[in-house]
C-alpha cells in the first residue's frame, strides 16, 4: 500500500488500487472526513483479515457516513459507481441471469482472470467485455485484444461480485465439462431422435446421478433459484442442448444451457433426491424436496417430471414456508376485502370457494387464510393433490388415485375424523361437489378451489357438475375471483401523470375518480433493470346475500346474476386492480396483461 497522506488523483495511474490514495480521493471530493479516514486506515493496518481485502470493501466494510450525500450510505455499489466515475468506464451491476456463462468462461482461462481480478461478462462478434475492479491496471485489455484478435471493452463492477461470479461461473461450467467427459464417446446426439431410443440409451452410459460434479451443479442450481427469488425452475431437454429456465414474478427467463447428457444426470440427481423411480423415464412422476436456502431458511420444492421427445421435462415449484404466514394485508387485500374475507370464513360452516386460473395465487390465499383460522382449539384438515406445503398446524392428505382414494373419498375419510374446517384442494367432479356440499350441511367449514373466470361463474360451473341449485344455495358463503399483479419496485418507481383514456378502459364505466398520482416503471439493480418486484393480489369477492340465493336456479342467466351481484356490492377484478394502481403498487398496462375479458358485467 501506498503510504502518502497528501491526496492523491486517481486518474492515471497504472497501477492497482491503494487504500490510502482512495481514502484521500475519498475525501477531496467530500466523501470522508480526514478524521474517518485515518480510522480506517489504523483499523486496515492493524487488523490483520483485511490485508487481502480489495480498498473498496475496506472502506464499505467501515460504515462510514456520506459526508457529500447524507440519505445514501457508502456502501459498495456506491463506492464503485465512484470508482467507476474516476476511471471515466462505465459503471456494471453484474446479472448473472443475462451473462451466457458457457460462451465467456471461454474466452479467458479461471488462472488469467483470477490473476489479473477481471470477469467477462459479455462476448460479441468483434468484442469482449470484462469487468474489473481494478480500472487502473489495464495492462492486460492491449495484451487480451491481441491475442483475441478482438476489441476489449472494460467495465468496473464491484470486486466481491467479481470474485464470486468468477468462482460460480468457473466452477459450474468445470462441472459441466468434467460431467460430459466422464460421459465417454457413447452418447449419440442422433438417436435423440427417436423417443424410444431415448428410452434405451438411458439405461447404460449415463453420467452418474451421484457424480460430484453433478452434484455440485444441482447444488448450485438451487442456491441460485433462491437467490434470484425465482418460483419454479424449469429444466427443459432440447436436441442439442437442455435448456434452464427459472419463473420470476411469473415471468420465465433462460439462465443456461447444459449438454444432453449433463441434463439427463442432472435430471436424475433431482429424482434421485425427491425420492422418485430414477428407472422410470416413460411416466411422470412426483415427487418433493426439502433443502435450506443460503440464508439457513427451510424450502420446500414439489417436482414434476414429464416424458418428451427429448428426454424428462422437470419442473420444480418453490415454496418458501414464509408464504403461509402472511396475513391478509400482505396478499394485497383492501381494509373492505380483508372485512369481507374474515366475514366468509370465520363462520362454523359453510363453503367458501377461490377461483382463477393456475398460477394465481389460489393456493397462497386458501394457506394464509388456514394458517390464521388454525387455533388449538380447532381441527384444521385437508385433502390435496399434491399436498402443495407442509405445515404443521394442519393433518394433511394426499389424493393417492392409484388405490381409488380421489378428493371425494378423501372428504368422506375427513368427515369421519372430527375437523371443524375442511380444504378440498380443488372441486373437479359431481362427486367431489356433493361430498364438499355435505360437509357443509353437517357444519363444517369448507375451503376449496375452482377454475372459473370470475367469481359468478363458479356458480354456473356448480350447477355444470350437477350440483342441485338447492344445496348450493343453503351451503355456499361466497366465491372470491382472483389474480397476480407484478407490483412496481419500491426502490426505482417515479411518479407519472396517468392516461386518462387507460384509465377509463380499466374501469369500464365505473365511477372512479382518476387518480392524482400513478407510478411508472423504471429499472434498477434490485429489480434486475424490469421495474417491477414481487405480485400482489387482485380479488373479485362476492358474499352469496339474501336475494343472490333466491337468483340461483337450475336455468340461472349468469348475466344477470353478475349484474345483480354487483348491485349486492360486489367490487369487479378490475376495481380491485385500479385501487392497487391509485395505491402506487402496480400500472395500468400491467394489471390489463391478466384481466378476463369483458362479459356480463363482472369483469
Amino acid at each position: 500500500m501506498a503510504a502518502s497522506p497528501q491526496p492523491v488523483s486517481l486518474l492515471g495511474r497504472r497501477t492497482r488500487l491503494a487504500l490510502d490514495e482512495m481514502l484521500a480521493a475519498l475525501v477531496v471530493d467530500g466523501y470522508l472526513l480526514a478524521e474517518d479516514a485515518k480510522l480506517v486506515r489504523l483499523g486496515s493496518r492493524s487488523g490483520r483479515s483485511t490485508v487481502e481485502l480489495h480498498p473498496l470493501v475496506v472502506v464499505a466494510n467501515a460504515k462510514l457516513p456520506n459526508q457529500r450525500d447524507p440519505g445514501r450510505p457508502l456502501n459498495l455499489e456506491m463506492l464503485t459507481e465512484w470508482l467507476a466515475g474516476h476511471a471515466k468506464l462505465p459503471y456494471l451491476k453484474i446479472d448473472p441471469m443475462k451473462i451466457n456463462v458457457a460462451a465467456v468462461t471461454q474466452v479467458v482461462s479461471r488462472a488469467y482472470a483470477e490473476r489479473h481480478r477481471i470477469l467477462p461478462v459479455a462476448v460479441a462478434l468483434g468484442e469482449i467485455t470484462f469487468a474489473t475492479c481494478e480500472p487502473f491496471d489495464n495492462a492486460w485489455a492491449a495484451d487480451l485484444s491481441h491475442m483475441l484478435r478482438r476489441d476489449v471493452q472494460r467495465v468496473v463492477s464491484n470486486p466481491l461480485d467479481i470474485n464470486r461470479y468468477l468462482q460460480e461461473f468457473y466452477g459450474v461450467q468445470r462441472s459441466i465439462q468434467l460431467a460430459q467427459d466422464a460421459k465417454g464417446t457413447g452418447y449419440n446426439a442422433a438417436a435423440l431422435l427417436n423417443f424410444e431410443q431415448l428410452v434405451e440409451l438411458g439405461k447404460s452410459g449415463e453420467v452418474g446421478a451421484d457424480d460430484r460434479h453433478v452434484v455440485h451443479i444441482v447444488d448450485w442450481l438451487l442456491q441460485y433459484a433462491f437467490e434470484q427469488r425465482a418460483s419454479d425452475i424449469h429444466l427443459e431437454p432440447r436436441r442439442d442442448a437442455g435448456l434452464m429456465r427459472f419463473r420470476i414474478d411469473g415471468v420465465m427467463h433462460k439462465v443456461f444451457e447444459l449438454p444432453p447428457p449433463v441434463m439427463t444426470a442432472v435430471t436424475a440427481r433431482i429424482k434421485i433426491l425427491s425420492r422418485m423411480d430414477v428407472a422410470e423415464k416413460r411416466r411422470p412422476q412426483d415427487g418433493r424436496i426439502k433443502t435450506r436456502s443460503s440464508s439457513g431458511r427451510e424450502v420446500e420444492l414439489r417436482i414434476s417430471t414429464m416424458p418428451t421427445a427429448f428426454g424428462e421435462k422437470v419442473v420444480m415449484r418453490i415454496f418458501d414456508p414464509d408464504i403461509v404466514a402472511k396475513d391478509f394485508a400482505q396478499l394485497g387485500f383492501s381494509a373492505e376485502e380483508d372485512a369481507t374475507w374474515r366475514s366468509m370464513v370465520e363462520r362454523p360452516h359453510g363453503i367458501v370457494l377461490v377461483t382463477g386460473p393456475t398460477g394465481s395465487g389460489k393456493t397462497t390465499t386458501l394457506y394464509s387464510t388456514l394458517k390464521h383460522l388454525a387455533t388449538p382449539e380447532l381441527n384444521v384438515c385437508t385433502v390435496e393433490d399434491p399436498i402443495e406445503m407442509v405445515s404443521p398446524e394442519f393433518n394433511q392428505m394426499q389424493v393417492q388415485p392409484a388405490i381409488d382414494l380421489d378428493f371425494a373419498a378423501g372428504v368422506r375419510t375427513l368427515l369421519r375424523q372430527d375437523p371443524d374446517i375442511i380444504m378440498v384442494g380443488e372441486i373437479r367432479d359431481l362427486e367431489t361437489a356433493q361430498m364438499a356440499v355435505q360437509a357443509s350441511l353437517t357444519g363444517h367449514l369448507v375451503l376449496s378451489t375452482l377454475h372459473t373466470n370470475d367469481a359468478p361463474s363458479a356458480v354456473t360451473r356448480l350447477l355444470d357438475l350437477g350440483v342441485p341449485h338447492y344445496l348450493i344455495q343453503s351451503t355456499v358463503t361466497g366465491i372470491v375471483a382472483q389474480r397476480l399483479v407484478r407490483t412496481l419496485c419500491p426502490h426505482c418507481k417515479q411518479e407519472t401523470a396517468q392516461d386518462p383514456h387507460e384509465w377509463t378502459a380499466l374501469t369500464h364505466g365505473w365511477s372512479v375518480p382518476l387518480p392524482d398520482k400513478v407510478f411508472k416503471p423504471v429499472g434498477c439493480l434490485e429489480c434486475r433493470n424490469t421495474g417491477f418486484m414481487g405480485r400482489t393480489g387482485i380479488y373479485e369477492m362476492m358474499q352469496l346475500t339474501q336475494r343472490l340465493r333466491s337468483l340461483i336456479s337450475a336455468q340461472l342467466d349468469l348475466g344477470h346474476f353478475g349484474h345483480a351481484a354487483l348491485a349486492e356490492g360486489m367490487r369487479p377484478l378490475r376495481i380491485s386492480a385500479a385501487t392497487q394502481v391509485a395505491r402506487g403498487l402496480t400500472t395500468v398496462q400491467e394489471v390489463i396483461t391478466v384481466l378476463p375479458p369483458i362479459e356480463h358485467g363482472s369483469a
